[in-house]
């Protein structure tokens, strides 16, 4: 249960926190209450009442539930369900409702009742909405109040669809939803401007009013919000902190989404690392060091015992002996991520000293050229993530293959096709197939601004993608036939929500990977995308990595993941940082460019608007200037990349 993984309170936090290893197990341990919770009522003749909530952080608990129902016998005949909110104005048969949302995810597995289940309505007429609010209210409380109420929490900070600024008396209303939360939805509904602006959404003091409240958490992408929530003030621009002052609410959180708070990122604040059942390793040493000298605002070679002391390190003082000697531990550290050799450097080329090694691993650092495969989920991530990294590796000579796993085509706007349909048209390239419909077909599309949804249309929109990324490896020095484009089935599903990896996906992958046995296989850890395609692709890698087992290729190869459209590695995670030269720069920053259809009008922003060759400069500068900072060498820019020994990655914990 639940109660088994609340965490002893710390001075830092202001509410409960559960943490679990993954989120399935936090999921069953969620599923595995409100079934006590179902059976304890069935046994009393009682109804139990729960409070629902969408979007893709539940979907693993209603999954949970689902299987409590085909295999233990679970029933829902005396639960009665209230959903916290609806998009506004929409139908429940829309595919993007949450009406077509639970009936997929639980509503049509279970027993439940129809007569017992309720959402707000997205298609009451506005003038009637205040009355449908109340209506709503009052069928909870008819219902004797909320028993069990699960929630999520938006990247900023909403509950229901309670937005940053709303009251802790609120109740259920017509919300004006936040822009961020439109920009995280606009992968579902083809851009932003087919998203919503409005829902319908229980109110603060309606949720506030259950008797149990679970709020579930998940992923790196939600860590900093969790910490707001738990360890901030209470305050109506983070409505998740209002769970503070509830005596019966718990954060369930997986490891990931718990990073940003204190006990994880800077446990020497809370006392002794011993008495936590930790020890000052290489890892949590680094992130000390550079947590002081960020504070202190110094390079790590000029802190002071006086430094140390006032930051409360002395037991890390006490581990080296002095700030010098931690100092030099440290700064060595930090040292050593940095190459100009991603691939490592051709033993016949090397002079005495040279570092053959670093920072690869041992049991490859003999092999030249090496085998590169870079995973690149959409066909630019490789470009505006790792650009220059890619070119190094082909300059210095090794095979650089790219493996693009999805097409892409939900990013390319109608436009771009109609105007290659429209040159084809004017140049009088048309086959004989194509004879009478490109006029007719650029005819709809100058009249209505759209192209009619069709097999044919998605496919064209793939193929731009696929001959953007040629183009932008062309830049790279990458030939056709090291390119593979893999077109992962799980990106064909129809909502971005409800794709999930199968095993297609898998062989697919295990395929490429059997057939390369690359020694350096280069990936996308950047799991804070608005669509979930990077998170999934890991998925696949993941998979087909623990498929490959224990074939002899392995011995050699290791994962190096990559970050850069939608965050950045923190200093103390990075294992290797490639600094580029103003040159490289620019070659990256063309490759970029070869991505038209996403330059300008890239559908799916997210939160940052800049365009991606934007945001890859300002993050490689920054890490740059980061360094410097540090007392390291000033460079131009740098790439940074996380390494983990296949083995190692497989047995992470679920993404």
């Amino acid at each position: 249960m639940i109660a088994r993984h609340v965490l002893p309170s710390s001075r830092f936090e202001h509410a409960r926190v559960a943490t679990f290893a993954s989120s399935l197990e936090a999921s069953r341990c969620a599923a595995a209450e409100v079934a006590e919770l179902l059976r304890a009522r069935q046994r009393e003749g009682r109804k139990a009442v729960l409070g629902l909530a969408t979007g893709s952080t539940p979907v693993s608990f209603y999954e949970e539930l689902v299987r409590l129902h085909r295999e233990d016998g679970l029933s829902f005949a005396n639960a009665v369900t209230f959903n916290l909110d609806e998009y506004y104005p929409i139908g429940p048969a829309h595919a993007q409702s949450y009406h077509q949302f639970m009936r997929e995810h639980l509503f049509d597995a279970i027993d439940l009742p129809r007569a017992q289940i309720h959402l707000p309505d997205g298609t009451v007429p506005k003038a009637e909405v205040d009355a449908h609010c109340a209506a709503y209210e009052e069928k909870i409380r008819a219902a004797g109040g909320i028993d069990f109420q699960i929630l999520g929490v938006g990247r900023n900070g909403h509950i229901g669809f309670n937005e940053p600024g709303s009251s802790p008396r609120s109740i259920t209303r017509l919300v004006t939803l936040d822009p961020v939360t439109r920009r995280d939805a606009a992968g579902d509904f083809g851009g932003d401007e087919g998203t919503p602006h409005f829902a319908l959404s229980m109110g603060v003091r309606t949720i506030l009013a259950a008797r149990r409240i679970v709020l579930m958490g998940w992923g790196q992408h939600k860590a900093e919000i969790v910490r707001a929530a738990v360890e901030g003030e209470f305050s109506p621009q983070v409505p998740a902190s209002f769970l503070q002052e509830h005596d019966n609410a718990v954060f369930v959180l997986d490891q990931a989404a718990a990073g940003a708070l204190t006990r994880n990122r800077t446990p020497w604040q809370l006392g002794p690392l011993t008495e936590q059942g930790l020890a000052w390793d290489e890892r949590i040493t680094r992130r000390a060091i550079l947590w002081l000298s960020q504070r202190c605002k110094k390079a790590i070679l000029k802190l002071t015992d006086d430094d140390y002391n006032e930051a409360g390190l002395q037991d890390l003082l006490r581990v080296y002996g002095s700030a010098y000697e931690t100092n030099l531990a440290g700064f060595y550290q930090l040292q050593h991520t940095i190459t100009g050799w991603p691939g490592g450097r051709d033993p016949q080329r090397t002079r005495p000293g040279d570092a053959l090694v670093r920072p690869l691993r041992a049991s490859s650092a003999g092999v030249y050229p090496k085998r590169a495969l870079v995973l690149s989920p959409h066909p630019d991530d490789d470009v505006i993530s790792m650009g220059g990294t890619l070119c190094r590796l082909v300059d210095q000579g090794h095979e650089v293959h790219i493996g693009y796993e999805v097409s892409g085509a939900g990013a390319v706007p109608d436009e771009a096709v109609w105007r290659a349909l429209a040159f084809m048209r004017d140049a009088g390239l048309r086959d004989a197939g194509a004879k009478d419909r490109l006029p007719a077909l650029c005819a709809e599309y100058e009249a209505n601004g759209v192209l009619p949804a069709s097999p044919d249309v998605t496919r064209w929109k793939a193929l731009i993608r696929r001959h953007e990324a040629s183009s932008a490896a062309r830049v790279c020095g990458v030939p056709p036939d090291r390119l593979h484009f893999l077109d992962l089935p799980f990106y064909a599903s129809a909502s971005p929500r409800s794709r999930q990896i199968g095993e297609r996906d898998v062989a697919a992958m295990h395929q490429l990977l059997t057939g390369l046995r690359p020694h350096l296989i280069y990936a996308a850890g950047d799991l804070d995308d608005p669509h979930g395609t990077h998170r999934l692709c890991l998925r696949v890698l993941r998979e087909a990595l623990a498929r490959a087992g224990d074939e002899p290729w392995l011995q050699e190869a290791e994962v190096w993941l990559y970050r850069g459209a939608w965050a950045e590695w923190p200093l103390d995670e990075i294992d290797m940082a490639v600094p580029l030269s103003p040159r490289e720069v620019l070659r990256r920053r063309r490759a970029i460019f070869r991505h038209e259809t996403q330059k300008d009008q890239a559908l799916f922003l997210g939160n940052d608007q800049r365009e991606f060759w934007e945001r890859s400069e300002d993050r490689s500068s920054r890490l740059a200037q980061a360094y410097n900072a540090l007392g390291l060498a000033e460079y131009e820019a740098i790439e940074a990349f996380k390494r983990y020994a296949p083995e190692d990655f497989v047995r992470l914990a679920p993404l």
